[in-house]
């Protein structure tokens, strides 16, 4: 098993916005997600406090690895998601919030939510209901069930059924 297999889905969903928000604030920002380029790697490293090697996820041909900026701000990474295309549904390999983005200090929340509704609506994109799978960390589970509507089918293995899936579109896309 790829390392990233064993570790599972390992961030908590702080918050469903309607897209994310500067936690003193308030203040609600719209979001771009595109895929990231491999110049992009260059910010998105372990040294810049980043959890994953994403230049190892970018590596596998078959999946995708997606940036969530805020509009009119491509150049700051608010986190990353990296996605697999399969037969019925989409699979969830890693999803992570940028370092300024996790714990106490984060400055926005939001960002896992948004995320995983844009694996959902990729989803339906593709012609698969919404469905998304992944594995989650064990302590994680029940987080998932709640916060996204996930059902647990089995193992560490969960999945996103189109009625979670399209609550979670209609959150964070509502306006397109």
């Amino acid at each position: 098993m790829k390392k990233s297999d064993k570790t599972g889905i390992d961030i908590e969903i702080d918050e469903l916005t309607n897209s994310i928000k500067n936690v003193i604030s308030g203040d609600s920002f719209s979001t771009d997600i595109s895929r990231i380029t491999k110049s992009d790697l260059k910010k998105i490293t372990k040294k810049d406090g980043w959890q994953f090697d994403w230049k190892l996820e970018l590596s596998h041909p078959e999946r995708d690895v997606f940036k969530l900026t805020i509009v009119n701000n491509q150049s700051i990474f608010q986190g990353l998601i990296c996605l697999e295309v399969k037969s019925d549904h989409v699979y969830m390999h890693l999803v992570e919030s940028a370092p300024f983005n996790k714990g106490k200090t984060k400055i926005y929340s939001g960002v896992p939510g948004n995320l995983v509704a844009f694996a959902c609506k990729l989803s339906f994109q593709r012609g698969y209901d919404g469905n998304v799978a992944f594995v989650a960390k064990t302590q994680l589970i029940d987080h998932y069930i709640e916060s996204l509507g996930a059902e647990h089918v089995g193992g560490r293995l969960m999945i996103i059924n189109s009625a979670a899936a399209l609550k979670m579109i209609n959150r964070y896309f509502s306006n397109i």
